[in-house]
């Protein structure tokens, strides 16, 4: 499953290994705040755990966590 998840703080690139792979975008948020988002795939719900305790370790605040709806070929059955 696909998870876009938004902390407070800047991460920059160098982090993605730390957090599985995941695509990392800093940027600003709302009362100019620096924010990042990190995208990707997790395989299952003990790793997306082991992800929200990296941020926790890391004593980040979690803005959101949201799950993407899965590409057209895996909603067919498709492997991808």
């Amino acid at each position: 499953m696909k998870y876009q998840i938004t902390v407070v703080g800047h991460l920059d690139s160098r982090w993605a290994d730390w957090f599985s792979g995941m695509a990392i975008a800093p940027s600003v948020g709302r009362e100019d705040r620096p924010i990042t988002t990190l995208t990707g795939v997790v395989a299952d719900q003990p790793a997306l755990h082991g992800i929200l305790a990296r941020i926790r370790d890391l004593n980040l605040t979690i803005v959101s966590v949201t799950r993407l709806e899965a590409s057209r070929d895996r909603a067919n059955g498709a492997n991808s």
